[in-house]
């Protein structure tokens, strides 16, 4: 099933959704039809400006979401969370073959709303993410500060392309999973969903405060699938260290641009991504069980093992074999 729609400030996806695939919206809810699968899409409004839309279901047919370029430059700004239960399929071009894995937490994305995007949502598979949209200026009044870094500057500026990614830590993670338990019979219910997406946003918005003060290079499609590509091809093999020169000819880039325009996105050196990867690939083999600290070592392409316990307690605190055990 495949579902197209251009970003426009003012389009609904829970009500052209629901024309789309024959269903009945009551209120803010559109359950999915029994024939398609199960589940719900909920819609909640807090003004003009601000809303969200969460997904929660799982379907018998893969399902493809087109969101075409709006054509009006950057009047939203959507924040897209995906909490990486299940692979993703997700692109700036027609052919979403990058995907979040369980293992890779770049899973939060914000986005200028003339970028265009393909996600494939697989069937049978539990589907669970929000999708948060909002305008700049209701955003800059939001954060209330007169001492934005660049990047925040960027955001809530006008006529800027962005595309930026960020880890998703365990506090978003579990504010993210409780948002979804929340009982919306309640009759406070808005009110509380209000104050937690806000939370939400101070947590993805304090992070991105926190990057490097540095000129913004806009964005368009062929640069955003370009450097998913490139983080696609960092990930493939993590016993092998980037080699700049090679990723700027898979990118087509200069060695300079493709520098800049991966650590605007995210956030992090191309070497610094590689490594904290790295690090995380350790960890999750480690807390398998089924690897000794010099199997994970040398998987991880260390051939001096002390030099890999060092990295390792400096990412993590602790030596790997203590934290196989912790």
């Amino acid at each position: 099933m495949i579902f197209s729609f251009s970003a426009t400030a003012d389009f609904d996806f829970m009500t052209y959704f629901a024309r789309h695939i024959g269903a009945t919206v009551n209120g803010n809810l559109l359950v999915i039809p029994e024939h398609l699968g199960q589940g719900h899409i909920r819609k909640l409004t807090f003004g003009p400006d601000f809303k969200i839309t969460i997904h929660q279901y799982i379907l018998r047919e893969d399902l493809v979401i087109k969101r075409n370029t709006s054509g009006q430059g950057n009047d939203l700004i959507t924040v897209f969370f995906y909490t990486n239960e299940q692979p993703l399929g997700i692109a700036y071009n027609d052919d979403p073959s990058i995907q979040f894995s369980e293992r890779d937490d770049s899973a939060i994305q914000v986005t200028s709303n003339d970028l265009s995007s393909t996600i494939r949502f697989p069937a049978n598979h539990s589907i669970h993410y929000m999708v948060v949209a909002i305008k700049p200026p209701y955003l800059a009044s939001l954060l209330a500060t007169n001492k934005l870094n660049s990047t925040l500057q960027t955001i809530t500026g006008s006529g800027n392309s962005f595309l930026y990614l960020e880890r998703m830590n365990a506090e978003t993670k579990l504010l993210l999973k409780n948002l979804g338990t929340i009982d919306m019979q309640d009759n406070l219910s808005h009110f509380y969903m209000q104050i937690k997406v806000q939370e939400l946003l101070y947590l993805i918005f304090h992070k991105l405060s926190m990057r490097e003060n540095v000129p913004h290079q806009n964005i368009n499609n062929g640069d955003a699938a370009r450097l998913l590509h490139i983080r696609d091809e960092i990930l493939k093999d993590l016993s092998v260290p980037p080699v700049l020169r090679e990723l700027a000819q898979i990118a087509a880039m200069s060695e300079t641009k493709l520098k800049q325009l991966f650590k605007q996105a995210f956030g992090s050196t191309i070497y610094n991504y590689y490594q904290q990867a790295r690090m995380e690939e350790a960890a999750f083999l480690l807390k398998q069980g089924n690897h000794s600290v010099a199997e994970v070592g040398y998987e991880m392409g260390f051939s001096n093992l002390s030099h890999f316990s060092r990295l390792f307690e400096k990412h993590y605190g602790l030596s790997p074999k203590k934290f196989s055990y912790s």
